[in-house]
């Protein structure tokens, strides 16, 4: 009996479930009663969805809600629908939203799929974190996209609180930390591998730059008069086709300066492996078109190993510009738009990094490598700055 206690209140009535949720209700304008359309975790939160009715009766703001709600509970909400239409809402780079479909595919909807959503408990949650039997990166991922789809669910007033609440949950601990390479061993690598390919591995270590943005440069995105090239689109696959499209974030677009030494590097590159269209692809594959990355993983491969870094991935080089970068005098919020990186938290903190200070910083790489001009074909050995 006590459970089902209906508090008498001078607006509406409270009613405690014996889920230990709490169901609110009002007697709307017309004389009808309203529930409202989901239960509420604690008391004041019920109170709190009264007094915001109330509200809006006396400043005449109230709209009466569909009469399916207006006759009794509100139908529940499934998680997989949701969810469904949470996806199908949101405006993503095809590559993501086919990787958001395969976590909720393999790891979410098998859980949570035909579960009411507010029958979805911290606890519940907490055991489904548990029992994925997956790497951590996917783990953390699967985890992140339930929290975010409940976050929505919250402003949506689906729910009233996120269960999502494994602290650090949503991060994964790198398992090894990354290496980047050396001078001397980028230099080996950059001389080892076939000469159409060297620009490649240059601007990914000096300027970096993702597979995927390479791939898609275009003649016209190369300035060599100012010295920068321009970040616009990137190239991925995603079930066997490639798409070009915009870069990850909108961090992603952006303007970098190449080190002033590899200037000339750039120039033969574009004379001697580049159509004279604006369009034309700076690294193209042999037979035209964009280059697959199983392509240059043939002679990066063999290169890295020339190195004695048979550990090092493509992408790592990326790694090796911000180490050099750093070194180089470089604040986060210069390394942070340089590489086109973004957070949720960091957005704001790091979009706005100076372009000028982007030119001293190359120029400090420059003096880094000697200010020599990088030698095709065999690698050369500078001597070190005192």
């Amino acid at each position: 009996m006590g459970g089902r206690r209906t508090a008498r209140r001078q607006f509406g009535s409270i009613r405690a479930l014996p889920s230990g949720r709490y169901q609110a209700r009002y007697t709307g304008p017309g004389g009808t009663v309203r529930k409202a359309p989901v239960t509420f975790d604690a008391r004041i939160d019920a109170e709190a969805w009264l007094a915001r009715q109330r509200a809006q009766i006396i400043q005449g703001t109230w709209l009466p809600p569909t009469e399916a709600r207006a006759e009794g509970p509100a139908r529940p909400v499934i998680f997989g629908a949701y969810a469904e239409s949470w996806l199908a809402a949101r405006q993503l780079a095809t590559t993501t939203r086919d990787h958001y479909a395969q976590i909720l595919r393999d790891h979410i909807l098998p859980a949570f799929g035909m579960f009411s959503i507010e029958d979805i408990t911290p606890a519940a949650v907490r055991a489904w974190h548990a029992s994925l039997k997956t790497g951590p990166t996917a783990k953390a991922h699967a985890y992140g996209l339930l929290r975010t789809i409940m976050a929505t669910a919250v402003a949506d007033d689906v729910i009233t609180s996120n269960p999502c609440r494994v602290r650090g949950a949503g991060q994964a601990k790198r398992a090894k930390r990354i290496q980047p390479a050396s001078l001397a061993e980028l230099e080996t690598i950059a001389g080892a591998v076939p000469d159409r390919y060297r620009l490649m591995i240059l601007l990914a270590a000096r300027c970096a730059l993702r597979l995927g943005e390479l791939a898609e440069l275009r003649r016209s995105d190369i300035d060599v008069k100012n010295g920068v090239v321009h970040v616009r689109r990137g190239v991925t696959r995603t079930k066997g086709v490639r798409v070009v499209g915009g870069p990850k974030s909108e961090a992603g677009k952006r303007t970098v300066a190449i080190p002033p030494h590899l200037t000339g590097e750039v120039k033969r590159h574009l004379a001697g492996h580049v159509g004279i269209g604006k369009d034309a692809l700076v690294f193209r594959a042999a037979t035209g078109g964009h280059l697959a990355p199983s392509s240059l993983y043939r002679v990066f491969y063999p290169a890295r190993e020339a190195a004695g870094r048979p550990d090092l991935r493509f992408h790592d080089l990326r790694h090796t510009r911000a180490t050099l970068a750093a070194v180089s005098g470089a604040t986060l919020a210069e390394l942070m738009g340089r590489l086109g990186h973004s957070t949720p938290g960091a957005a704001m903190r790091y979009q706005h990094a100076a372009a000028d200070r982007d030119k001293v910083i190359a120029e400090a790489l420059s003096k880094l490598a000697g200010g020599v001009t990088p030698i095709r074909g065999k690698s050369s050995r500078h001597k070190a700055a005192k």
